[in-house]
């Protein structure tokens, strides 16, 4: 049986092989990031790009969501369409995307979901936005993004290959002005987008997130559509196995990466995020792999081996375990985010997010209900979503399918 001492020692070493791999993730983002400023994208006039269908469910107004949508409305693309969509006429979002139809209406069509066939609402949209797509490529878009000039021809020039199925893309952020936003978008640079790129470089393996997920319809199609994934949380997830191991096709991560902006979140509103993404990433990986991935946030292991072992060499240890992490997150921040300025914040910031993202990776462990969208669920194995009898929605019929929109008015209100 472990004394308290050799426990603590324990925890100091899995804290020192978590900082270990931290160094090796920063020189892939170091390197992908070296690559991507000296590879310019693709272009070639003579090779005609392909049509791309972009699905973006809306709910509620994100930050700067006015700015976000003509980001996507006026990307240098031949042959793309911007569907947005929204649950009912009463969403927050309703007006702002009635505005960019106006606005731009060869563009931009707005999309009211039609009947509600599972629980996971995000799926419920895509399900009606697919059906009203006149693509083959169809790129699943999170209303909170922007993207980089050339997105749009990478996509295109990737699915020249018959071979690939499903793309997804590297996730950065910006945009904060208050401390919850500022952790929200050091997450999504130094965990989510750095792990997007090490994992594709140290184990050649494409991790598909659902913030920006380009898709053939046939794939869709051939996986019975979005309904297949009604009433699973991590739809993007699961998607992404089912194209690789069901379709034997590739799933690729993009070079260029998407940028999630993040401006006014309060730190309540950040650590309930995280609190449910825990319960979700448990429920989609085995246990132990749970547990070992916990040593990509070495600062909690490391002061709670102080705490085990007390001595100056540990305290010496958990100093340079913290030293590491602090550089990994900052560098990498600062790489994820050419051209913005990392701010002094930036470091306390860091630590914060570590014993908040701790908390919560602890509450995954043991919890297995969220809040989601003013519905409490239950979510099991594969984040398949159970609710209470109460909790479930009162059933709406699905109406007949969209009639296909008249080529002089591609701005129309798609209302069933």
């Amino acid at each position: 049986m472990f004394s308290t001492h050799a426990l603590g020692l324990a925890l100091l070493v899995a804290a020192a092989l978590g900082s270990f791999v931290l160094c090796v993730q920063l020189f892939c983002v170091w390197l992908h990031h070296r690559r991507q400023a000296r590879v310019a994208p693709e272009s070639n006039p003579s090779r005609p790009l392909k049509s791309i269908s972009i699905l973006k469910p809306l709910c509620g107004v994100d930050d700067d969501l006015e700015a976000n949508l003509e980001c996507f409305a006026t990307l240098d693309h031949p042959a793309y369409e911007l569907l947005l969509g929204v649950k009912d006429t009463r969403d927050a979002a309703y007006p702002v995307a009635q505005a960019a139809v106006a606005r731009w209406p060869h563009r931009v069509r707005l999309v009211v979901q039609q009947g509600e066939p599972g629980l996971n609402p995000k799926v419920n949209q895509l399900i009606t936005l697919a059906a009203a797509a006149r693509n083959e490529l169809l790129l699943i878009s999170d209303s909170n993004t922007r993207v980089e000039p050339g997105y749009l021809e990478e996509i295109s020039r990737t699915f020249e290959d018959p071979r690939v199925g499903c793309m997804s893309h590297p996730i950065s952020g910006l945009g904060e002005q208050t401390l919850g936003s500022l952790m929200d978008n050091l997450y999504q640079c130094t965990s989510a987008g750095a792990g997007q790129i090490s994992a594709k470089l140290v184990a050649g393996q494409d991790l598909v997130v659902g913030k920006s997920m380009v898709l053939r319809r046939s794939v869709v199609d051939a996986l019975d559509g979005f309904r297949a994934v009604a009433n699973v949380l991590a739809e993007d997830f699961v998607i992404g196995q089912w194209v690789t191991r069901r379709m034997d096709l590739r799933s690729v991560v993009a070079r260029a990466p998407v940028y999630n902006v993040s401006q006014k979140k309060s730190v309540k509103t950040f650590f309930k995020r995280y609190v449910r993404w825990s319960i979700i990433h448990h429920t989609c990986i085995p246990t132990p792999l749970y547990l070992a991935q916990s040593i990509l946030n070495p600062t909690p292991w490391a002061l709670l081996g102080v705490m085990l072992s007390p001595s100056a060499e540990a305290l010496e240890a958990a100093g340079a375990v913290v030293g590491v992490k602090l550089m990994h997150d900052v560098a990498v921040f600062q790489m994820m985010r050419p051209g913005q300025r990392t701010r002094w914040v930036t470091v306390p910031a860091v630590l914060l997010k570590d014993m908040l993202l701790f908390a919560a990776w602890v509450n995954g462990l043991f919890a297995r209900s969220v809040d989601w969208r003013g519905h409490s669920l239950r979510v099991m194995a594969g984040s398949h979503l159970v609710a209470p009898p109460s909790a479930l929605p009162a059933p709406i019929p699905l109406s007949a399918p969209l009639a296909a929109a008249e080529p002089e008015n591609r701005g129309e209100l798609l209302v069933g």
